[in-house]
């Protein structure tokens, strides 16, 4: 799905879920370090709650130090470069990105405003003084 609105792979960021409940004997670590598929933004494994652990209220906080413990402790993921894994790290790279297009849009956007408020004060000026508010001054 992505492939077609970014053919090149260079505004995508993988997001591999769910990666505890992979068969036994697989991993994503080849996907992960972007070796099956050349993403520039790369790819991030997350673990997720399970529907167990939303139906037992962890909490969110409780559900990241659990995703933590399981990428420390797996014997292929704890091996790889930590900042490929968890929610933490995804939602540190996505903010990251937010904030950079945020910082590049932001001129233009603020150039719009300054002309419509430009336009709107010129029309404005073309309906003419505002109607009076009391019944005294309309007359």
């Amino acid at each position: 799905m992505a492939r077609t609105v970014d053919p090149k792979g260079i505004r995508t960021i993988g997001v591999i879920t769910k990666i505890d409940i992979m068969d036994k004997g697989t991993s994503a670590k080849r996907m992960i370090e972007g070796k099956d598929v050349n993403l520039r933004m790369g790819f991030v494994g997350i673990k997720n709650r399970s529907q167990q652990d939303i139906i037992d209220r962890i909490t969110v906080k409780e559900a990241q130090e659990k995703e933590e413990l399981y990428f420390n402790t797996h014997p292929i993921y704890s091996t790889m470069t930590q900042s490929l894994l968890g929610i933490s790290n995804l939602t540190g790279k996505l903010t990251k990105i937010l904030f950079t297009h945020i910082k590049h849009s932001l001129p233009e956007i603020m150039k719009e405003i300054k002309v419509k408020i430009k336009e709107t004060e010129d029309d404005l000026k073309d309906l003419g003084p505002e109607m009076p508010a009391e019944s005294s001054e309309k007359q």
